[in-house]
C-alpha cells in the first residue's frame, strides 16, 4: 500500500533552533523550511522533521542513523565538529568507538542536542 510512497523521519526538540544549527549547521543536510511547529530538512531524499515538543524523553534505542560508505572518515568528521561518540559499556567497540557487528556491518552512535541517539553505521 505504501510502498510507492516518500518515506518522512521525525525527531523532536524543545529547541527548533538549537535543532535547526545542529541538523544543518553541524550535520550538514538541508534545510528546506522553518515554521513554528518544526524545522524540515532534506536528508538525502528523505524529508526529516525535527518537530517542535514540550518535553523529550530520550530512547534507549536509536531513533535516526544514516548509511555511510566509510564510517571512519563520519567518525572523523563527526569528532571535528565537536560530536563525541557514545560508548558502551561490555560492548567491544575499538578506540574510535565504532563497533563491529557479529556480520561485519559497522557502527557508532553519537547524541543530538535534545539527546535523541542517533547513528552511522558502514553495512558489509
Amino acid at each position: 500500500m505504501l510502498a510507492e510512497a516518500g518515506l518522512i523521519a521525525f525527531v523532536p526538540t524543545t529547541d527548533l533552533d538549537r535543532a535547526k544549527k545542529f541538523y544543518a549547521g553541524t550535520l550538514g543536510l538541508t534545510l528546506r523550511s522553518v515554521n513554528q511547529f518544526a524545522c524540515v530538512f532534506d536528508a538525502n531524499g528523505t524529508m526529516l522533521r525535527v518537530t517542535a515538543v514540550s518535553a523529550v524523553t530520550p530512547q534507549p534505542f536509536t531513533v535516526l542513523g544514516w548509511a555511510v560508505p566509510d564510517i571512519y572518515a563520519a567518525a572523523r568528521d563527526l569528532a571535528g565538529a565537536g560530536i563525541q561518540l557514545e560508548r558502551f559499556d561490555g560492548l567491544d567497540q575499538d578506540e574510535t568507538g565504532v563497533w563491529t557487528a557479529p556480520d561485519g556491518d559497522l557502527v557508532a552512535w553519537f547524541h543530538d542536542p535534545d539527546g535523541n541517539r542517533l547513528s552511522i553505521a558502514q553495512f558489509g
